[in-house]
Order: structure tokens, then sequence, then C-alpha cells
């Protein structure tokens, strides 16, 4: 049995690992901010035969970050951290206000700077641990009406591949996730997307991630 941590977990393709862990036995520690999506998830974990924690967290908040990391591991030791949470804003540079901007940055790359920074000194102590990073295509490939989104991307590839290169002489396994569009509620009360139906349901995605895991691969796409 694993201990994996999960951010964003309270829906979408986090909520999706989180069953998918938890078929396997695993612990799960759900992460993100509203605690009641989480305790849903909790209780769907375990009806599976996972086990679960719930904590709400603002990830883009560093010392909240620390804080609840601190906690957690006073009385866990973190075999994986998924770095999963991440929000969205879509249509042309000039129509973003400035609040979507800072939250895309905040949430999508500084968060997974704060977590993953955070867990490290533990990862490294025990020279063992997993980081995987979902960046999705959107991080290797520019994309119209996406150009924040997009760039918050970029960002975590170039971070997620700088500690490939950080921590190739230790135990420390650190994986990207490529993957196109889901259909979660990442996308309601948007129209940047045509047509729906091509979206790929989350929990396909989240199968074929936990399959390929596996594998130790170092790039997953799906």
């Amino acid at each position: 049995m694993k201990t994996i941590l999960i951010t964003g977990a309270g829906s979408g393709l986090g909520r999706e690992l989180a069953m998918a862990y938890s078929q396997q036995g695993n612990k799960i520690i759900l992460i993100g901010r509203t605690l009641s999506k989480l305790q849903e998830v909790k209780k769907e974990s375990e009806h599976l035969g996972g086990q679960a924690e719930t904590l709400s967290c603002n990830i883009a908040v560093e010392d909240e970050v620390n804080q609840t990391i601190n906690s957690i591991l006073t009385e866990n030791e973190i075999d994986v951290v998924i770095n999963n949470a991440g929000v969205g804003y879509f249509g042309p540079l000039q129509a973003y206000r400035a609040n979507e901007i800072h939250e895309i940055i905040d949430t999508n790359i500084k968060g997974t700077i704060f977590v993953t920074k955070a867990l490290l000194p533990f990862f490294l102590r025990n020279n063992k641990g997993k980081i995987m990073n979902i960046i999705s295509t959107a991080g290797q490939k520019g994309k119209i009406n996406e150009s924040i989104y997009v760039a918050s991307k970029f960002a975590v590839r170039g971070f997620t591949e700088s500690l490939m290169k950080e921590l190739e002489h230790t135990s420390i396994n650190v994986t990207a996730v490529y993957m196109g569009g889901m259909a979660t509620p990442f996308w309601e009360g948007s129209t940047h997307i045509k047509d729906p139906s091509r979206l790929k349901p989350p929990k396909d995605v989240a199968k074929l991630i936990v399959e390929r895991d596996q594998f130790g691969e170092r790039e997953i796409f799906i």
C-alpha cells in the first residue's frame, strides 16, 4: 500500500485518480479548496477499498501549503505526490482580467512549486518518492485563446524537466503527464470548446495514467 497525495482532488481528473488508486488499496490524501467535495471523494474512495484523508488547502498560498504538508507528515509517510490542481480561463489575451491571470499563475505554477518544495526535504531525507505533475498538451504547444493557461503549463513543464535533472542522482522519480482535453467541470461556463463530445472522460484518462505509472515512465502521453 502506498500513500498518495493528490491536489485538486475534489473533482475532475483528481477525483478519478483518487478512485483509481483507491481500487489498488492505497491510502489517498485528498487536497483541495472545497472540503465538502473532498468528503464525497473520501467516501467513494473508501467504498472502493482504499483509505482516505481530506484537507482543505489553497495551494497558491505558500504558508498554508507548508502548514498542511507539515501536518500531513506528522502522521503519514508520503510515497507519491500528484500535482493535479489547476485553473484556466480562456479567450483572447486582451479579454483577460488581472485577477484571472493571477489565479492561473498562482495556482498552476506557484501551487505546483510550493507543494513540491514542501515535500522534497522529506523525499530527500528518505531518498525515495515520486513527483507526478499533470501538465497536459497545453505544455507542449501554443493554442488559440489559451495564452495564459498555456504559459502556465509551459512553466510547469520546464519546472518538471529541471527537477528530473536535479534529482537524477537520487531515487526520487519525477513524472510528467501530457494529455488532451477532458470532459470535466474545468470547462463549465466556457464556449472555448466547440465540440465537447470529443473530450475524453476523466475516468478513462485516470485509468491510463495509473496503468502507465506502473512501468515507471518519466513521461506519460495520453
